[in-house]
């Protein structure tokens, strides 16, 4: 048996599994006395099966992580798209079934701001552009999981929050208030942001 194990080492000297389980082997036929060597071979090949089988598995998973890491590429959703490439960012980002949308607020196609001194109406013209990406991807706000708001009227958001029970009618996602000092222009007062799942067809 301890030519057995040498080759074995001699093979597969950069295969840490195997070296522990020659060792291992080493010390379970000094512990143990068995009279016939050929059942010795025996278990010795039938471990050797299972420690193959294992490292089938091991690729198998391996190949499977990369194929789904592969099908998860990120796909990118412009609401705006000239106002989205001058200012360098991108609304909506799909990464599987998750789609992440980044901070809204009150503005036209042409970035121009809505409801200067109307925060309610601010809030309501974000959850307006949020709902039509969450429509590009065939969501609703049943299937926001996570909202952010920010805001630099913290005093004014808890004034309007009731507003949020017409967008959340199933349920409410987790989420944070923020109070920041100011936002990308200086007349808003909200953002946005949301995370959602796209149902499964």
């Amino acid at each position: 048996m301890q030519i057995i194990r040498n080759k074995l080492l001699r093979h597969y000297r950069n295969n840490k599994i195997y070296i522990t389980f020659a060792e291992t082997f080493k010390i379970m036929s000094k512990q143990i006395q068995f009279s016939n060597i050929t059942f010795k071979a025996t278990i010795f090949l039938l471990l050797s099966i299972v420690l193959f089988s294992c490292k089938q598995e091991s690729q198998q998973n391996t190949e499977s992580t990369t194929q789904v890491v592969q099908s998860e590429k990120p796909e990118y959703f412009l609401l705006r798209p000239d106002l989205e490439k001058m200012y360098g960012y991108t609304q909506a980002v799909k990464v599987g079934n998750l789609v992440k949308i980044g901070g809204v607020i009150s503005i036209d196609d042409n970035g121009n701001a809505i409801a200067k001194d109307d925060y309610l109406q601010q809030m309501k013209n974000c959850y307006v552009s949020i709902e039509k990406v969450l429509k590009h991807y065939g969501c609703n706000f049943d299937d926001v999981i996570l909202e952010n708001i920010y805001t630099t009227n913290m005093a004014e958001l808890q004034k309007n929050v009731p507003y949020r029970h017409e967008i959340y009618k199933s349920h409410f996602p987790t989420g944070s208030w923020i109070g920041i000092k100011e936002l990308g222009l200086p007349e808003m007062m909200i953002e946005i942001e949301i995370e959602a799942l796209i149902p499964e067809n």
